[in-house]
């Protein structure tokens, strides 16, 4: 397959803004390049000025976790009987056939991070996925980590069944408990593995299973956080435990923008265009991506579906960009940063030879941050998935 006469949009390093053409092969992009190419072949899409981008990816949400209009039997969301509960993954509980896959697609979201819930200090393993397909297996493209909860969640959820944790001391007292056993767990399997004849192996145990990954920091440890206290807090744990640390929220980031840039940790921000619905969301403000990003902190934007719908993604990059955000950085949020976070930038977040064809086109003068914008053309690992007539 071949795209061409298209104002290519990298998202590379570089920024490169190229007039040209993209060439797809067995879902992956094997070339990109100024001008037309010499021969076209049959199935060549021409483009007619219009923009390419890479497909937007949603950095943090519920998709398929929580189902659209569907209550107890559609929210697999939170295992609520186990504040610290790491072995969870988010991948057995997504259903693909949800509605909101499709209207994620419809909008140019390829890929995105489906996440268990904040209701536990620990709430398990999250998963990045694409946004197309029918077995989910097939649509994973990594563990990217494990999801953590700070703050209010853990304490309203437990402080009504009247268990630990209800304080915010509890909530990291949880955390290190589970940290601490999984750091002993691994040095004992270390050992073990360099002298089986001196030493025996633990005892098996499924939670410090799932954590040894973080501390080989094989995989990275996302922090829900709204206060700039819990903030903190989770940078104090990460540093404690050598976590490769990631916020998800940051609501009161602008606060202390210029310390989570000194520990240069990244923020998945958002939800943007919502309401403060709870207290710890008091200080939510349109400039927050902006005030950290203009401290150097890395940023990508999250609908935390289906708190804000999946579809409004861009919608959410522009009431950024109104905050303050440049138009440029929005869309870096969107692509390659969302992706280099979720550590899958090999894979996707910009047009790139090697990487997976996950594309979309915009007509010539859409913005793809306009409500009313959508891509005329949505590719993903170089399958069409929409394709206007007009294509």
């Amino acid at each position: 397959m071949l795209i061409y006469n298209a104002e290519i949009h990298t998202m590379n390093p570089e920024n490169a803004v190229i007039c040209g053409y993209v060439r797809i092969k067995d879902g992956i992009i094997t070339d990109v390049a100024a001008g037309t190419p010499e021969e076209l072949p049959e199935d060549a899409v021409d483009a007619k000025g219009g923009a390419l981008y890479p497909g937007f990816i949603d950095a943090h949400t519920h998709l398929g976790i929580i189902e659209n209009g569907i209550d107890f039997e559609g929210d697999d969301c939170n295992e609520a009987t186990d504040p610290f509960s790491p072995q969870l993954r988010a991948i057995d509980a997504i259903n693909p056939f949800d509605r909101c896959f499709e209207e994620a697609r419809r909008r140019g979201i390829t890929a995105c991070a489906s996440s268990p819930g904040s209701a536990n200090a620990c709430g398990g393993s999250i998963c990045a996925i694409k946004t197309y397909g029918r077995r989910i297996d097939d649509m994973k493209i990594k563990t990217c980590g494990i999801k953590f909860a700070l703050g209010e969640n853990p304490k309203n959820v437990y402080n009504g069944k009247d268990e630990t944790p209800i304080t915010r001391m509890a909530i990291a007292a949880l955390i290190r408990e589970g940290l601490y056993k999984a750091r002993r767990y691994k040095h004992d399997m270390d050992s073990y593995y360099s002298d089986s004849e001196n030493y025996d192996p633990p005892e098996y145990d499924i939670k410090c299973e799932a954590l040894m990954p973080l501390l080989d920091r094989k995989q990275k440890a996302f922090f829900h956080c709204h206060r700039a206290d819990d903030i903190c807090t989770a940078m104090r744990i990460a540093d404690e435990f050598g976590l490769d640390c990631i916020i998800i929220h940051g609501t009161e980031g602008h606060k202390i923008a210029d310390i989570i840039a000194e520990e240069k940790i990244p923020v998945i921000c958002g939800p943007i265009i919502c309401d403060r619905c709870k207290p710890e969301m008091s200080s939510l403000e349109l400039k927050n991506a902006a005030a950290m990003k203009s401290e150097g902190v890395k940023l990508s934007i999250c609908t935390d579906h289906p708190v804000i719908p999946i579809q409004y993604l861009p919608l959410s990059a522009q009431a950024a960009v109104k905050g303050g955000l440049s138009r440029y950085d929005a869309l870096r949020a969107l692509t390659i940063n969302a992706a280099e976070i979720l550590g899958i930038a090999d894979i996707t977040g910009s047009v790139e030879t090697g990487k997976h064809a996950d594309l979309q086109l915009y007509p010539k003068g859409d913005d793809p941050l306009e409500l009313l914008s959508e891509p005329s053309l949505v590719i993903i690992s170089g399958k069409v998935i929409r394709k206007d007539d007009d294509i």
